[in-house]
């Protein structure tokens, strides 16, 4: 079974252990880690050759991260608003990217904050993502003064082949 310690029940995995099931987690706070991950995936869980996106992706991804050019700020949902924060996959992204999330320094992953912190913590740009809230142009963008731009939730929240195609939209975002 493959697992995701954000995604999965510490309880769960235990008891999959228990039952005699083998279970691999994965633990991705990072690009480069996420890729680790799935390097580990195709050579040791699922014994398959390593995909070509896989070497472009990490090409890509895990040098130098790219000069700052704007800082962002990323709600994932809304009622309560909840914001990308500290140690995950979509800020490091970002950051590499050029995009530094202004919640980075946040105590929490996720917090909860009402939409005058969100809108007044200096971001130069608000991403609405579609996912896990479905943020569209009709619900999201009209909370905040600080210009906002939708994205695609698949670009920026998950580590498999859209690291390649995230590489070149971020590139353009919010420069």
């Amino acid at each position: 079974m493959i697992t995701n310690k954000e995604e999965n029940r510490e309880l769960d995995v235990r008891r999959l252990r228990e039952a005699g099931v083998e279970v691999w987690v994965s633990v991705i706070e990072t690009v480069p880690r996420a890729i680790d991950a799935m390097e580990e995936l195709f050579d040791s869980v699922l014994r398959w050759p390593r995909p070509e996106w896989l070497a472009t992706a990490r090409e890509l991804w895990c040098g130098e991260p790219a000069p700052a050019r704007a800082r962002v700020a990323v709600p994932i949902w809304r009622d309560p608003w909840m914001v990308v924060g500290r140690d995950t996959f979509t800020g490091d992204l970002l950051a590499r990217a050029g995009l530094p999330n202004v919640f980075a320094s946040y105590a929490d992953r996720y917090p909860t904050l009402d939409v005058a912190t969100i809108d007044g913590a200096g971001a130069d740009v608000v991403l609405l993502p579609d996912e896990p809230y479905v943020f569209t142009a009709d619900d999201g963008p009209e909370a905040f003064t600080t210009p906002t731009e939708l994205v695609s939730g698949r670009l920026i929240t998950w580590y498999g082949p859209s690291l390649v195609e995230a590489h070149t939209f971020l590139r353009h975002l919010g420069g």
